[in-house]
């Protein structure tokens, strides 16, 4: 295995965003420009993305959450809350969101490349198991985990999210198991209000979650600090089959969301300790899904850093 293999899904007109909402395609533009650019060149690689159809939504979210989301999506535009948006194609977009995350998992459980970047939208880390929210539809990080201990029996899944809002959805998802070690960094307290340190998981989970709450105007040594000083140590103890990245930009500094100070330095330090640990752990293999960044230019100072460090070889 090798390489780094990307999707791009920008969803422009499918998921049509209200006008002034943060969540929309443009916030994207110069990265997928970039990237569709190292895809032309060789440097990395198209993922092969498929349909997989519902049943693997399911194992996640309730079957009745889903058909209800279908009919609304059809009705047309509207809000499903103060702050997620849905249009007459949002269910579409959010299906080929989950549809490249499973495809992702199938790339590195296949041996083709050991890394993939999902750039798509909308996000997914919110969306709870019977209700969307914090602009995410379908929670495509928590699918793959499940899909990846369904269809290819991996026992131990590693998933890192270090958006700057807490993924409150993925952590009650796996809050009571051990197959799913959930790692999260974030502002704290901020919205959803959850991912206080002391939530470590119940029952059989219970040691198999950690949060990293980190103040308002943190920066890459608080964030660094908390990946190599307790991350990155308990996930090689853990040892997973794969680590899944939920990942965020919103901690990025300048942000209109974030209100964080994190630099393009701090995304490429953190890209090399998944990298190192996935090396380590599990053959590489690393499926990174976008998540919040709400800045065009700050995105593509950050992605591209993250990818820098998780690699391109």
């Amino acid at each position: 295995m090798a390489g780094l293999s990307i999707a791009v899904l920008l969803a422009e007109k499918r998921h049509a965003a209200p006008l002034g909402h943060p969540e929309n395609a443009a916030r994207l533009n110069s990265i997928a420009t970039q990237l569709e650019s190292l895809m032309a060149t060789g440097k990395a690689h198209p993922l092969n993305c498929r349909e997989h159809g519902i049943e693997s939504i399911t194992h996640i979210h309730d079957e009745s959450y889903i058909a209800n989301l279908r009919e609304i999506c059809k009705r047309g535009a509207g809000y499903l809350d103060a702050d997620t948006y849905v249009s007459s194609g949002s269910f579409e977009a959010a299906l080929a969101m989950a549809d490249a995350a499973l495809s992702g998992v199938d790339e590195v459980f296949g041996g083709r490349n050991r890394r993939v970047f999902v750039l798509g939208r909308p996000p997914g880390h919110h969306a709870e198991r019977d209700h969307a929210m914090g602009f995410c539809l379908i929670n495509n990080v928590a699918v793959a985990a499940q899909y990846a201990i369904d269809h290819y029996g991996a026992k131990r899944v590693a998933i890192v999210d270090f958006d700057v809002h807490h993924g409150n959805g993925t952590q009650h998802a796996f809050y009571d198991r051990q197959d799913v070690f959930f790692v999260s960094s974030h502002r704290y307290p901020f919205y959803p209000g959850t991912g206080g340190a002391d939530e470590t998981g119940v029952r059989d989970g219970k040691g198999y979650t950690i949060n990293l709450p980190l103040s308002a105007g943190s920066g890459d040594e608080a964030l660094l600090n908390g990946f190599e000083s307790s991350v990155i140590p308990a996930l090689e103890r853990y040892r997973p089959d794969m680590v899944l990245v939920s990942a965020g930009f919103d901690a990025a500094v300048g942000d209109p969301l974030g209100g964080m100070t994190v630099t393009g330095e701090g995304f490429l330090h953190i890209g090399k300790l998944i990298r190192k640990l996935a090396d380590r752990t599990c053959g590489g293999r690393i499926v990174s899904v976008l998540e919040g960044g709400y800045d065009n230019r700050g995105n593509r100072e950050s992605i591209m850093s993250y990818l820098d460090g998780i690699g391109f070889d």
